[in-house]
């Protein structure tokens, strides 16, 4: 099948994510994070704060490398002046409020949203302006929050999806998602849309491994599990890293994600707020108050 005739689900369209676009982010200078960090409380800022943007990068050692990004949909500006790195099989965790434009910083990655300033690039090459199938062929895999799975197609026909790209389906690949996955192989002829939503999940991230990418983005993965789900989730990322793929992932569960990555990024306003460690950044008493509940 041809890139042109491939379907596509609904959470990889070009269209603005309502979490990321309120109304009050007219994307206009007002609304743009300040040059220099501000405390959420009006003090001086702290440790975390201070590391945040390009006094914190990571330079010639990271894979994805963002620096200055602007970004949104159409005219509507959401990201400002953003930078974020993340190393090889380096596992990095995007948080903070909702409008904040995490969803966004992801769909720009993958070329999903208007690139109106600033670079996004990839083992050492720009990709900002490239089209999704041409990233995919860089190495990066997205899993998008909504619509991530083919509900009319089996398991083993949404795998395949995933190798589209390719004149013959991988099928050391799909066995690799099995072994990974065992449910997948049980259910591999049922419809997709028929799976529970844990069940739904696994099929997105196994179509979105199935080219072995060196960076695979996850949108909220355990937005709408069961909460006895989403500790299994959690592990089988935990699990994808350490094999060797890099992970950046956006979160809604702020406390788990950065408990378990190596570094975080807490996004406010469609900027940098506060970037260190996972661990520094739960330790932190501004962070745990303003967004972690405490």
């Amino acid at each position: 099948m041809s890139a042109d005739d491939a379907p596509e689900p609904a959470g990889t369209t070009e269209s603005g994510s309502e979490s990321d676009a309120p109304a009050t982010e007219s994307g206009s200078e007002s609304d743009a994070p300040a040059t220099e960090p501000v405390s959420e409380s009006g003090d001086s800022p702290t440790d975390a704060e201070v590391s945040a943007g390009t006094d914190h990068a990571l330079g010639g050692d990271a894979i994805l490398r963002i620096r200055d990004l602007d970004a949104g949909y159409g005219d509507l500006q959401i990201l400002s002046d953003v930078v974020l790195d993340v190393a090889d099989e380096e596992y990095v965790t995007i948080v903070g409020p909702n409008g904040a434009g995490k969803s966004t910083v992801m769909k720009t990655v993958f070329g999903l949203t208007t690139h109106m300033g600033g670079t996004v690039e990839f083992e050492g090459e720009p990709i900002h302006g490239l089209a999704p199938e041409q990233i995919i062929r860089e190495g990066i895999g997205f899993v998008p929050q909504n619509d991530n799975v083919f509900p009319g197609l089996s398991v083993r026909e949404n795998l395949e999806m995933g190798a589209y790209i390719l004149d013959e389906v991988p099928e050391a690949q799909i066995e690799t998602i099995y072994d990974r996955f065992p449910i997948l192989r049980e259910r591999s002829e049922q419809k997709a849309g028929t799976l529970s939503g844990g069940q739904r999940q696994m099929v997105a991230m196994g179509r979105a491994l199935m080219l072995d990418p060196d960076l695979l983005l996850l949108d909220e993965p355990s937005a709408g599990l069961a909460p006895d789900l989403v500790d299994d989730m959690f592990d089988r990322i935990d699990r994808i890293n350490d094999s060797g793929t890099a992970v950046l992932m956006v979160e809604q569960n702020a406390k788990e994600a950065l408990r378990r990555c190596d570094r975080g990024y807490v996004l406010v306003n469609g900027g940098n707020r506060y970037t260190d460690r996972g661990d520094v950044l739960l330790a932190d008493e501004d962070v745990r108050r303003d967004f972690l509940g405490g």
